[in-house]
């Protein structure tokens, strides 16, 4: 019996691949900023809470957007090799796309506040 691969082979990069980790730190800090900030009892339409949320909610809308695509492809890169891996990752594929639904939420609440 042939062994199972340890990876999928990576066709070409997503388009934000280079600067998702800068993207992400900056939307992790506005997380922080107006997290802290509301627990501290700024109400939610207060600029110091509205504008960290808005800006890291597109950046994370962005950067979610991006590793959707990445694993979407790795997705479709296991199905003929493992079909199993290749589902899990679609399991996943499902998760981002309920996460994204929470981001909507969560930044309509801020912005109609």
């Amino acid at each position: 019996m042939e062994p199972r691969p340890r990876h999928a082979p990576e066709t070409r990069p997503t388009p934000l691949q280079a600067y998702y980790i800068q993207l992400s730190v900056v939307a992790l800090v506005c997380g922080f900023v107006a997290i802290t900030a509301f627990e501290l009892g700024v109400p939610l339409g207060a600029p110091i809470v509205r504008v960290p949320v808005l800006l890291g909610g597109a950046l994370l809308a962005l950067t979610m957007g991006d590793s959707l695509v990445r694993i979407w492809r790795a997705a479709w890169a296991w199905m003929p090799l493992d079909r199993g891996r290749g589902l899990f990752r679609l399991i996943w594929v499902a998760a981002v796309v309920a996460l994204y639904a929470v981001l909507v939420v969560v930044v309509w609440a801020v912005v109609s506040a």
